[in-house]
Protein backbone atom coordinates (compact mmCIF):
# COMPACT_ATOMS: atom_id res chain seq x y z
CA UNK A 1 0.00 0.00 0.00
CA UNK A 2 1.60 3.27 -1.16
CA UNK A 3 1.59 6.30 1.09
CA UNK A 4 2.78 9.89 0.70
CA UNK A 5 3.54 10.43 4.35
CA UNK A 6 7.05 11.40 5.48
CA UNK A 7 9.27 8.77 7.07
CA UNK A 8 9.21 10.62 10.39
CA UNK A 9 7.84 13.69 12.16
CA UNK A 10 9.06 17.22 11.45
CA UNK A 11 10.55 19.39 14.19
CA UNK A 12 8.95 22.73 14.99
CA UNK A 13 10.24 25.48 17.24
CA UNK A 14 7.18 27.05 18.87
CA UNK A 15 7.84 30.36 20.58
CA UNK A 16 5.66 32.25 22.99
CA UNK A 17 6.80 35.84 23.08
CA UNK A 18 6.28 37.73 26.33
CA UNK A 19 7.18 41.17 27.63
CA UNK A 20 8.74 40.06 30.93
CA UNK A 21 5.76 41.39 32.91
CA UNK A 22 3.22 38.67 32.15
CA UNK A 23 1.72 39.69 28.81
CA UNK A 24 1.98 37.39 25.78
CA UNK A 25 2.15 38.35 22.12
CA UNK A 26 -0.29 36.62 19.78
CA UNK A 27 -0.77 36.94 16.04
CA UNK A 28 -4.06 36.49 14.18
CA UNK A 29 -3.69 34.17 11.20
CA UNK A 30 -4.72 35.85 7.95
CA UNK A 31 -7.03 34.48 5.27
CA UNK A 32 -3.90 33.38 3.35
CA UNK A 33 -2.48 31.39 6.30
CA UNK A 34 -1.73 27.68 5.77
CA UNK A 35 -4.49 26.63 8.18
CA UNK A 36 -6.94 27.89 10.81
CA UNK A 37 -7.33 31.40 9.35
CA UNK A 38 -8.76 33.95 11.77
CA UNK A 39 -7.38 32.21 14.86
CA UNK A 40 -4.89 33.69 17.32
CA UNK A 41 -1.61 31.87 17.73
CA UNK A 42 1.92 31.99 19.06
CA UNK A 43 4.83 31.90 16.64
CA UNK A 44 6.45 28.80 15.20
CA UNK A 45 8.70 27.57 12.47
CA UNK A 46 10.43 24.45 11.27
CA UNK A 47 13.92 23.62 12.45
CA UNK A 48 16.23 23.71 9.44
CA UNK A 49 19.05 21.25 8.77
CA UNK A 50 22.15 22.07 10.85
CA UNK A 51 20.40 24.77 12.87
CA UNK A 52 20.40 24.97 16.68
CA UNK A 53 17.06 25.45 18.44
CA UNK A 54 18.10 28.92 19.59
CA UNK A 55 19.17 29.97 16.08
CA UNK A 56 15.88 28.73 14.65
CA UNK A 57 13.85 30.61 17.27
CA UNK A 58 15.84 33.83 16.76
CA UNK A 59 15.44 33.56 12.97
CA UNK A 60 11.70 32.92 13.22
CA UNK A 61 11.15 35.78 15.72
CA UNK A 62 12.95 38.12 13.29
CA UNK A 63 10.90 36.84 10.34
CA UNK A 64 7.49 36.85 12.02
CA UNK A 65 7.78 39.77 14.45
CA UNK A 66 10.61 41.93 13.01
CA UNK A 67 12.57 42.01 16.27
CA UNK A 68 15.39 40.29 18.14
CA UNK A 69 14.79 38.05 21.17
CA UNK A 70 16.03 39.44 24.50
CA UNK A 71 16.06 35.93 26.01
CA UNK A 72 15.14 32.40 24.90
CA UNK A 73 14.12 29.70 27.40
CA UNK A 74 13.13 26.12 26.59
CA UNK A 75 9.87 25.33 28.42
CA UNK A 76 8.69 22.02 27.01
CA UNK A 77 8.24 19.51 24.22
CA UNK A 78 4.97 18.34 22.63
CA UNK A 79 4.17 15.50 20.28
CA UNK A 80 1.62 17.05 17.89
CA UNK A 81 -0.55 14.68 15.87
CA UNK A 82 -3.16 16.45 13.75
CA UNK A 83 -6.07 14.75 12.03
CA UNK A 84 -7.73 11.35 12.26
CA UNK A 85 -6.16 9.62 10.49
CA UNK A 86 -2.99 11.60 11.20
CA UNK A 87 -2.32 14.18 8.46
CA UNK A 88 0.64 15.93 10.08
CA UNK A 89 3.07 14.95 12.82
CA UNK A 90 5.35 17.46 14.53
CA UNK A 91 7.67 17.33 17.49
CA UNK A 92 7.20 20.83 18.89
CA UNK A 93 9.98 22.19 21.10
CA UNK A 94 8.40 25.11 22.95
CA UNK A 95 10.23 28.28 24.04
CA UNK A 96 9.43 31.36 26.12
CA UNK A 97 10.98 34.35 24.36
CA UNK A 98 11.18 37.79 25.89
CA UNK A 99 10.94 40.65 23.39
CA UNK A 100 10.69 44.44 23.62
CA UNK A 101 7.00 45.32 23.03
CA UNK A 102 7.99 48.62 21.39
CA UNK A 103 9.97 46.81 18.69
CA UNK A 104 7.51 44.15 17.46
CA UNK A 105 5.75 44.43 14.12
CA UNK A 106 4.15 42.03 11.67
CA UNK A 107 6.99 40.69 9.57
CA UNK A 108 4.94 38.30 7.46
CA UNK A 109 1.70 40.06 6.46
CA UNK A 110 0.82 37.17 4.14
CA UNK A 111 0.50 34.96 7.26
CA UNK A 112 -0.76 37.39 9.94
CA UNK A 113 -3.17 40.33 9.86
CA UNK A 114 -2.98 41.43 13.50
CA UNK A 115 -0.45 41.35 16.33
CA UNK A 116 -1.50 42.15 19.92
CA UNK A 117 -0.44 41.78 23.56
CA UNK A 118 -2.70 39.91 25.98
CA UNK A 119 -2.82 39.10 29.68
CA UNK A 120 -2.88 35.30 30.14
CA UNK A 121 -6.33 35.53 31.76
CA UNK A 122 -7.78 37.67 28.94
CA UNK A 123 -6.95 35.78 25.75
CA UNK A 124 -8.76 36.43 22.46
CA UNK A 125 -10.95 33.95 20.64
CA UNK A 126 -10.79 31.89 18.65
CA UNK A 127 -7.40 30.43 19.52
CA UNK A 128 -5.49 28.16 17.11
CA UNK A 129 -6.03 24.50 18.01
CA UNK A 130 -2.45 24.16 19.31
CA UNK A 131 -2.18 27.50 21.13
CA UNK A 132 -3.66 26.61 24.53
CA UNK A 133 -1.27 23.69 25.06
CA UNK A 134 1.76 25.92 24.45
CA UNK A 135 0.42 28.67 26.70
CA UNK A 136 -0.10 26.06 29.44
CA UNK A 137 3.61 25.20 29.29
CA UNK A 138 4.43 28.89 29.77
CA UNK A 139 1.97 29.23 32.65
CA UNK A 140 3.12 26.06 34.41
CA UNK A 141 6.89 26.47 34.11
CA UNK A 142 8.75 26.20 37.41
CA UNK A 143 10.23 29.73 37.40
CA UNK A 144 6.92 31.58 37.13
CA UNK A 145 8.69 34.73 38.36
CA UNK A 146 8.07 36.41 35.00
Amino acid sequence: MATNRPTGPSVSCVFICHDGTGRVLLARRSAAARDEAGTWDTGAGALEWGETFESAVAREVREEYSTEPLSIETIGVRNVLRGDPVESHWVAVVFAVEVDPARVAIGEPHKFDALEWFAPDALPTPLHSQCAAGLALLRDRPDRAR
